[in-house]
């Protein structure tokens, strides 16, 4: 039989460690402060994760010619990066799994939460500028950005603006502040990895915008 993919591997090891985190009540402590049940819970998280393997294409954008070197062939099994013929454009997506289905649970969030949109708007900008600021292209990945800056930075403004709605309020910024300022405000650099698609809320910064919602709903 053929040796499973890396991917494949990484998806199996994820889907264990996210079962082992409901267990321990981690994962569901932190929904359960934003009114979810364990099984919504359960059901946005494997939504999320299953989402992030599906990009839906939104336009496309001059490209430079790609970077000399490549990511070594594990790595690029691992993050499933193939050698794509340059075509001179772009194509920029957006991941379900990383910006639709955070955003849509954020307009949820905002729907059934009494938020100050004047705080909203200024914890987003604020995030958005630490992360826009963190935030790195990795040559051959696509964005890179720490992964506790964003969720520390969120739950300290959410707790700062309003205490009272702080968990709701630091998952909203966090998400949106990732996406907004590591993916949407370095979209003019994207064309610098001369990559065949880049997809916001995708690979480089999926695993950011999710724990940096579960983490600052933790410590909000």
């Amino acid at each position: 039989m053929p040796t499973p993919p890396l991917r494949l591997l990484l998806l199996l090891a994820v889907l264990i460690a996210l079962a082992t985190f409901i267990q321990i009540g981690v994962v569901t402590t932190a929904f359960d402060k934003l009114g979810l049940s364990p099984e919504s819970a359960l059901l946005l998280l494997f939504t999320m994760l299953i989402g992030s393997m599906i990009n839906l294409p939104l336009f496309s954008m001059a490209a430079d010619e790609p970077p000399p070197g490549e990511l070594p062939p594990p790595l690029r099994q691992l993050f499933g990066a193939r050698r794509m013929p340059f075509t001179g454009r772009t194509v920029v997506a957006a991941n379900v799994g990383g910006c639709v289905t955070p955003v849509a649970f954020c307009i949820y969030l905002l729907l059934h939460n009494p938020l100050n949109p004047l705080q909203v708007l200024v914890a987003v900008a604020l995030v958005s500028l630490v992360s826009y600021s963190s935030s790195r292209l990795v040559p051959g990945l696509g964005i890179g950005i720490p992964v506790l800056i964003a969720p520390l930075t969120a739950a300290f403004v959410a707790i700062a603006l309003n205490p009272q709605q702080s968990a709701p309020l630091a998952y909203i910024c966090g998400t949106l502040g990732v996406l907004i300022g590591a993916d949407i405000l370095r979209l003019k650099d994207i064309k610098k990895l001369g990559a065949p698609i880049a997809s916001i809320g995708g690979a480089g910064t999926f695993d950011g915008i999710f724990i940096t919602g579960i983490v600052a709903v933790l410590l909000a």
